[in-house]
């Protein structure tokens, strides 16, 4: 069996009114980006980490999109025709 290991940095940009979120997966040589913003309401009190964990499952969302994507170009690239992955 092969081991790879994949990592993730996640990096937070916060303001009073928002916070954006940015997650990077570094993978084989290769890396791929997601963004996620979280809103807050201005009558809700400020908590930040809750800022953080919507616009980091939110930037992680688009990540797996992203990579859907492209394992989807892939296989067409090695199958020759169009493919459609589900979940």
């Amino acid at each position: 069996m092969t081991r790879k290991t994949w990592t993730a940095d996640i990096e937070f940009e916060e303001n009073e009114v928002a916070t954006d979120a940015r997650v990077t997966i570094h993978m084989d040589g290769a890396e791929c980006v997601g963004r996620g913003r979280a809103r807050r309401n201005p009558q809700d009190p400020s908590v930040p980490i809750i800022g953080e964990e919507l616009a980091a499952a939110r930037a992680f969302a688009d990540l797996s999109h992203k990579l859907l994507d492209e394992s989807a170009q892939i296989l067409e690239l090695h199958l020759g025709r169009h493919v459609e992955l589900t979940s």
